[in-house]
């Protein structure tokens, strides 16, 4: 019985070296290697420090950005230690109250569109509460707003709509998804660059 557990105790102790350290310390240097970016959280950096994740989205309210999708992680949103849904049956009268007020809030914020115009993720949240992305047709809407606070030309916010969108993966998974944070970003720098030369 001693020897057994002698044994056990062994193997016990090897696989928690092998498993427990070596494997988790081979992967986070490997990651770390090879993967840097991604393995830090894919942070983005700008002029005055990191500005978030590319991967959890954040909340923009001033009209001269882009707005992101409503979320229900946390009290206030966009937390990202209370990640989640709302997990409401579409017949929940707070649910449906909750997507009239966001619609609401989208025409003000959005003048000269009607209600059938707006695209369902411009209303609701996601799984999550956290996705950085909005649709295309999202980011279209707000496109009119968003070049007219900050004097651009509708053109030019459309340029860098398409050149923030994400493709599916591998082309077939998912829908093509446009990153608020990053299409913010780059209108502060297109903005600032245009400001110079202006000068």
């Amino acid at each position: 019985m001693l020897r057994e557990m002698k044994y056990a105790f062994k193997a016990i102790l090897i696989f928690t070296i092998i498993l427990g350290f070596g494997y988790t310390f081979f992967i986070t240097v490997f990651a770390s290697l090879l993967f840097n970016r991604q393995a830090n959280g894919s942070i983005i950096s700008g002029e005055n420090g990191k500005k978030g994740s590319v991967l959890i989205g954040q909340k923009f309210t001033v009209p001269r950005y882009f707005h992101p999708r409503p979320s229900n992680a946390g009290s206030k949103g966009y937390d990202p230690t209370a990640s989640g849904g709302s997990n409401l049956a579409p017949t929940n009268r707070k649910l449906i109250d909750n997507v009239k007020s966001n619609l609401e809030q989208v025409l003000k914020d959005n003048p000269g569109f009607k209600p059938e115009d707006i695209p369902v993720d411009a209303v609701t949240s996601s799984a999550s509460g956290l996705d950085p992305h909005i649709s295309i047709e999202n980011a279209k809407i707000q496109a009119p707003r968003v070049a007219k606070a900050r004097n651009l030309d509708l053109s030019v916010v459309h340029y860098l709509i398409n050149n923030n969108t994400d493709k599916p993966l591998l082309f077939v998974q998912g829908e093509p998804g446009v990153n608020v944070l990053q299409l913010n970003l780059e209108l502060d720098k297109v903005s600032k660059d245009i400001s110079n030369e202006r000068r």
